[in-house]
This record gives structure tokens, C-alpha cells and sequence, in this order.
């Protein structure tokens, strides 16, 4: 029988689906009431959903930010999260298209996962594991702003190199604001990440009596973290700005996504023990 949680979370994919065709309508027509609406159901999308994750809370009796369902599915509410919050800080032309789709992939991917139920071990039950996974994904959320940010950069760039004026060109932000985006995004997304890193260390001496053993999952994300940290430094320090800091925020980005799903499908370690 389906959950009550699963439905609502059906309902929130149907709704973020609804929301990234509004947004590519917009992208190419560019009528305003289609963007409001566009962002009205992505609202009502994020809003469904984070009643769907109470309702598995209220059924599973634990946080549900374990399972690859569950990790996905946080994902894209998370990047959700961070867009809306961002929408009330920044003006981007033409964002909610890109944020829109990804959520929309990651989505897609939950719901082909497995959404059984399954309780963490009693060694990893513990307080940490909400604390840890939510500022763990909400980093990636940020981070995955930055990498959608590089993105837009370096196409709007090659535009303007080409002097291919077209509608790609008038629908794409000026670099000035994908640059103010990628230095937020970064700044939040490291910050995060940094205490992700550190409350991971405190869950792993609670539950293993080490801050660290080097398990794959471990290595990687302290690879990603340092790959960050040298991005932040030469932003903030040395200057990096533009096209080689929106190149730099791709490639931790996609190491951050091998760190976050590919080590779990390669290597066996705790992080995947749920």
C-alpha cells in the first residue's frame, strides 16, 4: 500500500515537474504572469514536499535523511531552499529555469530509488545524524548554486566572446551577477561544509570512539572539502573572479557529487550501512 509520505511526495514531483515547464515557457516567451506562476508551483512544490518528509518522520520514527530516497530527495529540497532564499536576497535573471531542472533530475532519481523504510543502526542512532546529513546536503545545495552559477557563466561568456547576440545572450544575467552569485553561494556552501566536516567527526567519535577513521567516504569528502578551501582562498585572498573561478566551481562541484554519490555505489563504508 502507498504511504501517505510517498504520495505527497508524488505530489511534490508532479508540482516541481509543472513548475520546470512554466520556467522554460518563461525562458523562452518571457511573460510575466508565466513566471509567477512558475514560481507559485515551485513554492507549492517545496511546501508539499517538506510536509511529505514530517509525514515519513511521524511513520519511520527517525529522521529521514538516511536512505538514497531520502538523501535525494533532502537534495533537491535543499537546493529548493536555497534558491528561494536567495530569490528574496538577489535578482537572477532567468535561474529558476536551472535550479528548476536539477531539482527536477534529483527528483526523478528518489523516485526511482528504493523508499522502503529502513533504520539506521543503533550505533549511528544518535542526534548527530540530523545535524550532520541536513548541514552536510544543505552545503552541497549551495555549492550546487555556485556550480549552476559557473555554468551560466561561462555560456553567457561564450556569447559574448562569439558576439552572438541572440536570445541566449539576453535571456542569461550579466557576469557581474553570476559572479555575486557564485561568491555567496560559495561563502554559504563552505561554511556549511566546514561544519558538516566537523559535526561528522564528533558523530564518528560517539559512534566508533575515533573523530576519523579514513574510510573512503571520509577521504573524499576531505579531498572535496580542501579543493573548496583552495577556491575560497584564491577567491577571497588572491582575487579570482570570472571565468577561472566559474571553471573551479564545476569541478568541486563535481567531485562534491562523486564524494556524495559515487563513493557510497563504489565503496562500502557506515555513511552507506543504513
Amino acid at each position: 500500500m502507498t504511504s501517505f509520505s510517498f504520495l505527497l511526495f508524488l505530489a511534490s514531483l508532479a508540482l516541481y515537474m509543472l513548475a520546470a515547464a512554466a520556467y522554460l515557457v518563461f525562458f523562452f516567451k518571457e511573460q510575466t504572469e508565466v513566471r509567477q506562476k512558475a514560481r507559485q508551483l515551485f513554492m507549492t512544490a517545496f511546501t508539499v514536499q517538506a510536509l511529505g518528509f514530517a509525514a515519513r518522520y511521524c511513520t519511520g520514527g527517525y529522521t529521514p535523511i538516511a536512505t538514497v530516497h531520502e538523501t535525494l530527495s533532502f537534495f533537491a529540497w535543499g537546493l529548493g531552499c536555497c534558491y528561494l532564499t536567495l530569490c528574496w536576497r538577489f535578482s537572477v535573471k532567468n535561474l529558476g529555469v536551472f535550479v528548476s531542472l536539477l531539482v527536477l533530475l534529483l527528483m526523478l532519481g528518489a523516485a526511482l530509488a528504493s523508499r522502503d523504510l529502513i533504520l539506521p543502526s543503533p550505533t549511528l542512532q544518535s542526534v548527530w545524524l540530523p545535524i550532520h546529513a541536513s548541514l552536510s546536503l544543505l552545503a552541497y545545495s549551495f555549492l550546487a548554486l555556485a556550480g549552476i552559477g559557473g555554468l551560466m557563466y561561462l555560456l553567457q561568456e561564450r556569447t559574448i566572446k562569439r558576439k552572438q547576440f541572440g536570445l541566449l545572450y539576453s535571456r542569461l544575467p550579466s557576469l557581474e551577477a553570476l559572479d555575486k552569485l557564485n561568491h555567496h553561494s560559495l561563502s554559504v556552501g563552505f561554511a556549511l561544509l566546514t561544519l558538516g566536516m566537523i559535526t561528522g567527526s564528533l558523530w564518528a567519535k560517539q559512534a566508533h570512539g575515533a573523530y576519523w577513521s579514513w574510510n573512503p567516504t571520509e577521504t573524499w569528502a576531505l579531498a572535496s572539502w580542501l579543493l573548496y578551501a583552495g577556491l575560497f582562498h584564491q577567491r577571497f585572498t588572491v582575487g579570482w573572479r570570472g571565468r577561472r573561478a566559474a571553471w573551479f566551481s564545476l569541478v568541486a562541484l563535481a567531485l562534491a557529487i562523486f564524494t556524495f554519490w559515487g563513493v557510497a555505489v563504489l565503496f562500502a563504508g557506515y555513511h552507506g550501512q543504513f
